[in-house]
């Protein structure tokens, strides 16, 4: 096959670096000169590489940004709950406190049991809350958590979870 005819200009400098070339080579200089174009015009492994990482940073970078929410979100929820606590919460008599403490270890037990099943099960309370904050708006309002359970679930959606 005949390859097509292509006149180009070049400056002396670089006319004298692709005549070195060839001659090193051995070859023509169209040749060394094809290989040049050829090199330019096409992405090399670095190229994409550097695109592929740039595609991964970006997704690490999405999913750092959850997390900060989540925990921002569990943060809140834990200030809440002790500040609603400690306001509801009267302080018990010295003779009850005895007993308070021994049931107090029998409920954590009970809640640390429940939790390690929770999580054993891969239940989300980010994902519940999606749920119930769609349910109570009608609207998808929590577009991660909710895309990140129907990912779990392959696109079903449990509509009323239970813990």
């Amino acid at each position: 096959m005949k390859k097509p005819f292509l006149t180009v200009y070049l400056t002396p400098e670089l006319l004298d670096l692709l005549v070195a070339q060839a001659k090193r080579r051995g070859v023509p200089k169209s040749t060394v000169a094809e290989a040049a174009i050829a090199s330019f015009l096409t992405p090399d492994a670095a190229q994409q590489q550097e695109a592929a990482l740039g595609r991964r940073l970006d997704r690490l970078n999405r999913h750092a940004d959850r997390l900060e929410r989540d925990l921002e979100v569990a943060v809140e929820m834990l200030a809440l709950f002790v500040r609603t606590w400690m306001a509801a919460t009267p302080s018990l008599p010295d003779a009850a406190q005895a007993a308070a403490r021994a049931r107090g270890r029998d409920r954590y037990e009970r809640f640390v049991e429940n939790l390690g099943r929770r999580l054993a099960s891969g239940r989300s309370f980010t994902r519940e809350l999606a749920f119930e904050l769609e349910a109570a708006t009608g609207d998808e309002v929590v577009d991660r958590a909710s895309d990140v359970s129907r990912k779990d679930t392959g696109g079903a959606r449990d509509e009323h979870p239970t813990s």
